[in-house]
Parts: structure tokens; sequence; C-alpha cells
């Protein structure tokens, strides 16, 4: 077991170390310049000068995808109950939300820039609009995979429906409620960076675009690792939660990972 857990770090750091040498292989072998490609150690004095800078822009940017993500959460579970508990509200409202999420959201940010201005607000809204739909379809899947035997117990027991709810339906979706926010903390980092390209003046997506026009591609990259260390960062703590759930969870749930 030890060796397993072991293994699970080592392979991924092996892979990453491999990439940078093949970075920088490339970058020394070929000649490439600067503006292109930096090497690795150009970028890594970017991101150790630039510190402050990025975690400042970080921070923005990382209150950004947590507000939208909760707001994503609290909105998108009562709609996913909704959705999977009335046949009619499914059959009005499912197309709609399919038809939301294959608009493009980069389509529909300057959209969002004109009615809500280009302060949190917008920002708070296009990461809402990507973080929301994985976290309704799952939540809505596990309601409807609840095991039919459960229900009929509980039913011939006599219980009400907030107790079949609470009791056996919400805990038989949890880990695809979890499934879902996996999906959606990544997304709302996307979403982030897709507003501050739009319109802000601040964020690491701000800082990118600043740094791009500069032709400062280390800062650029710089920015770029910060993104997915926030990404990294913010999974992780979903994993956690899913952790901290897990005397909840059912124990063979049969759920993607």
């Amino acid at each position: 077991m030890r060796n397993a857990r072991l293994t699970r770090y080592l392979y991924p750091l092996a892979g990453a170390i491999f990439l940078l040498l093949a970075w920088e292989v490339y970058v020394v072998g070929f000649g490439v310049p600067v503006i292109v490609l930096p090497r690795p150690m150009q970028v890594l004095d970017a991101l150790v000068s630039e510190r402050a800078v990025l975690f400042a822009q970080g921070w923005v940017t990382l209150k950004e995808c947590v507000y939208g993500f909760g707001l994503a959460f609290i909105v998108g579970i009562p709609i996913a109950v909704a959705i999977a508990t009335s046949r009619t509200l499914n059959q009005m409202f499912y197309p709609i939300l399919i038809a939301m999420q294959s608009v493009p959201k980069v389509a529909l940010a300057p959209i969002v820039l004109v009615w809500l201005g280009i302060g949190i607000e917008s920002k708070l809204a296009i990461v809402w609009l990507v973080a929301f739909f994985p976290i309704v379809v799952d939540t809505a899947a596990g309601l409807r995979t609840t095991p039919r035997e459960l229900l009929e117990l509980a039913q011939s027991l006599q219980a009400s429906r907030f107790q079949i709810f609470t009791k056996i339906q919400f805990p038989a979706a949890l880990p695809f409620v979890v499934s879902g926010s996996k999906v959606a903390i990544t997304l709302a980092v996307i979403g982030a960076v897709i507003a501050e390209f739009v319109g802000s003046s601040e964020g690491l997506g701000n800082l990118l675009l600043a740094a791009n026009s500069q032709l400062n591609t280390p800062l650029a990259f710089a920015a770029l690792f910060s993104l997915a260390a926030l990404g990294i960062a913010l999974y992780g703590v979903v994993v956690l939660a899913e952790h901290l759930l897990k005397p909840w969870l059912p124990a063979n749930t049969g759920h993607r990972p």
C-alpha cells in the first residue's frame, strides 16, 4: 500500500521532470528566441522575481473562482433536485440547459460585460455559467440512479418525501455531486480567465494579456504556471472535501472518478 501511494506521486513528478528536460533541450538545441519560448529557468526566474505581482493577481482570480463556484453550487443543487424529481420541469428546462451549455462562453462574455460592467459581478456571472452545468447534470444523474429497492422500502415504511430525499436520495447522489464539483472547480478557473481576457484591469488573465502585449514571454509563462497551480489547489480542496465526506459516501456507487 505504501509503495503504491509513493508510486502515485513519483510518476507525475517523473513526467514533469521529463517534460522540463525536453523543453530545455529543444530551446537550447534549436536556438529558440526567448520571445517565442523561454527556457524553464527563465520562467522560474520570472516566478521568483514577480512573485508579489503573481500573488496579488492570483488572489483576485482565486476570489472570482471561489465565489463563482459557490454561486454555481448553491443555485445548481436546487435546480438539479427540481429537474430530477419532476418530469415536467425536466422536459421544460433540461433542453434549455443543454442549449446554454452549447453556447461558447467566450461569445457570451462580451454580452455579460455590457450588462454587468467590468467589476467582479461580470466575472462571477461568467464563472457561474461555466461551472453551473456539470454540477446540475451530475447531481440530477445521481438522484435518478437511487436504488429503486431503497425507495420502495422507505415508501413501505411510510417515510415522507422529505425523509426519503434527505435519508436516501441525496446521500446516494453525493458521489455524483462531488464528481460534478471536481469538473466545475477546474472549469471555474477557465471561466475566470475568459472574463479577465474580455474586460478586466486585474487578475492572472489580465496579467497574461499584459505580458504578451509587452513581449514578456517569461512572465506570460509564469502567469500560466500560476493558473495551473491555482487550478490544482482548488481541485485538491474538492478532493479533501470528498475525503471528509467519505463516511457518508456509499461504498460502491459506480460513479465516474
